[in-house]
């Protein structure tokens, strides 16, 4: 069967061959555009599960004309938004400051530990004084180290909301830093 006879029948049947069928065609192709960008191969193949198990419901919304540049474009944007996300900089951020306190607690610099300290309890302070939404989705997401579709499953908050929840939480949580917790 040819890509778009078996998108016509996965349309019709939900029939999840149909998809399992373009994954062993196209895996080379999400796996190598995900390289090419994301440049590290565990998160590459990550990316590729992510990509095909969006396909279930990509599928269904967009009426596709040409399935691998498609997929190929889908493949390119999923990347860039995972690079793009705040996550990934805070993650680097994270480890930037653990080998900060690090150097610092090697070094003697106790003083620096204790604003540290200091810092972490106004941060749950406030996070604790955000809305019910926000402070849930916060947690899941920074604290937990939860994904947005995780989330959805976890709340029953559409995706929507979840973005929308976390966008605001952590303006709102800069704010109350800046005011001191």
């Amino acid at each position: 069967m040819t890509d778009d006879q078996l998108i016509v029948r996965y349309k019709a049947t939900s029939d999840s061959r149909c998809i399992e069928v373009l994954f062993d065609r196209y895996i080379h192709l999400v796996f190598g555009v995900s390289m090419k960008y994301l440049e590290n191969e565990e998160e590459s193949k990550d990316a590729v599960m992510d990509i095909f198990e969006d396909l279930f419901d990509l599928l269904l919304e967009h009426n596709i004309t040409n399935f691998k540049s498609w997929l190929h474009t889908v493949t390119r944007n999923f990347c860039l938004m995972k690079l793009r996300s705040p996550r990934k900089r805070e993650v680097h951020d994270d480890k930037v400051l653990i080998n900060t306190l690090q150097n610092n607690m090697e070094n003697g610099d106790s003083d620096h530990h204790i604003e540290q300290e200091k810092n972490i309890g106004k941060l749950n302070e406030s996070i604790g004084k955000l809305c019910e939404e926000q402070r849930k989705c916060i947690e899941l997401m920074y604290l937990n180290d939860k994904s947005y579709k995780e989330i959805v499953n976890i709340t029953g908050y559409s995706l929507k909301n979840v973005k929308s929840y976390i966008q605001n939480g952590k303006r709102n949580l800069k704010i109350l830093m800046m005011k001191g917790g």
